[in-house]
């Protein structure tokens, strides 16, 4: 027997109440972009739980995409059985039979939305249960913690029938909790802040900061390549490229080297923010890790912040560098992360960074540039690029592209 659907249960969403259908609705829009990769499948989302129907789809990769998805607390692969006593009777026992190791337990539990189906949910349970004996005489019938149960559906179509209930990501479906501009650099860090603002149903537009020359075209892929790995949270990201190199080469010209470093963050900081209110955004995010490198001192986080009063979301701010690495493993952008392309905080670093920088000081500086205009210019030139979901043989068709 093949696997004909996947039944998905929500998480959280128990506890939204009249905003249950918008949440529900949102996870189901986020799916159908995961699964896009996948041109057979469909998907349904009713209020109690949604459909993955594969149509011949194989199931195991299908699967692990679902397994990423926020917002699902767990689903079940279902078998698709005719509406009738001795069809349902057969794939029980066809599928006990297949599963059953020496002195495992079972039960069977039944659910008819069906309500004109000939047995009731008990009637179902006893046949069914009498079913399983007649081909297992040894097996154990038990009703609390069974090592399987066997769950029977009779819906309007037909019946369905499912064992296995494996876990998902939890959290909230991403775009339910608004939309916040990613601060996404090539490094390890902020793919991480990402991924826990998506958890918590943060709608990502990821900002990249790009000053060719001084940055490689690699740059820029390692940086879309880390978006890529993202989608599979929630589905597609827009990706914002923003050209730099004329800010930093005006700092770099104008200002003490060791306020470089402040006052990039800075204008980083206001082009966000920017761009944040043309895109109606409500929140920043950035992958700051407290006491990590110079400018993210608590004096510099104050100096940097202070050209924006919206609120900046710093996810991994507590967590050390191996708790970041360690999720960062987990979501698969470390290797993406450590390619040794440089990025617009690096190329232009001082070898002594001020790490207590002071404001009126980082003002004074500013003086010398034409802030406004610089802003100005570099929202202007942003390129925007929607990011998609990719199937893994086409990571390896990009890999092999890469090495001609």
């Amino acid at each position: 027997m093949q696997y004909s659907e996947i039944m998905v249960r929500y998480g959280e969403l128990s506890t939204k109440g009249k905003n249950r259908m918008r949440f529900i609705n949102q996870l189901r829009r986020n799916i159908e972009h995961v699964l896009s990769i996948y041109p057979d499948v469909t998907v349904t989302a009713e209020r109690d739980r949604g459909h993955i129907y594969l149509n011949g789809t194989d199931y195991q990769p299908v699967a692990e995409s679902l397994k990423q998805i926020f917002g699902i607390q767990a689903f079940s692969p279902s078998y698709k059985v005719e509406k009738s006593v001795e069809a349902i009777k057969k794939a029980v026992q066809d599928i006990m039979v297949s599963i059953y190791k020496d002195d495992m337990t079972f039960k069977i539990s039944s659910k008819r939305s069906d309500h004109s189906f000939e047995l009731d949910s008990r009637e179902l349970n006893q046949t069914m249960g009498d079913a399983v004996f007649d081909v297992l005489p040894n097996i154990k019938a038990q009703m609390k913690h069974p090592d399987i149960t066997l769950k029977v559906e009779i819906r309007d179509e037909a019946a369905y029938i499912s064992y296995e209930n494996i876990k998902g990501a939890g959290g909230l479906p991403v775009g339910t909790s608004g939309k916040g501009m990613l601060m996404l650099s090539g490094g390890i860090d902020s793919p991480v802040a990402g991924y826990l603002a998506l958890k918590r149903g943060v709608d990502i537009e990821a900002v990249h900061f790009a000053s060719p020359p001084y940055t490689s075209p690699g740059a820029l892929k390692k940086a879309q390549d880390l978006t890529r790995k993202l989608t599979k949270f929630g589905g597609n990201i827009q990706f914002i490229e923003v050209p730099f190199t004329e800010i930093q080469e005006e700092i770099k010209e104008k200002a003490p080297e060791a306020y470089l470093m402040t006052l990039t963050r800075r204008f980083m900081m206001r082009i966000t923010d920017r761009i944040r209110e043309e895109r109606h955004g409500l929140v920043i995010i950035n992958g700051e890790s407290l006491g990590q490198v110079a400018s993210q001192t608590l004096e510099s986080m104050q100096a940097i912040n202070a050209v924006t009063a919206m609120p900046v979301i710093r996810p991994v701010v507590t967590m050390d560098k191996l708790e970041i690495i360690d999720i960062a493993q987990k979501i698969d952008t470390f290797d993406i992360s450590i390619q040794p392309f440089e990025d617009c905080c690096t190329i232009f670093a001082p070898d002594r960074p001020k790490t207590n920088p002071k404001i009126k000081n980082v003002e004074q500086y500013e003086k010398r540039l034409d802030v406004e205009g610089l802003v100005e210019r570099a929202v202007a030139g942003i390129m925007v690029t929607t990011i998609t979901p990719q199937a893994e043989n086409d990571d390896l068709d990009d890999l092999i592209e890469d090495l001609l």
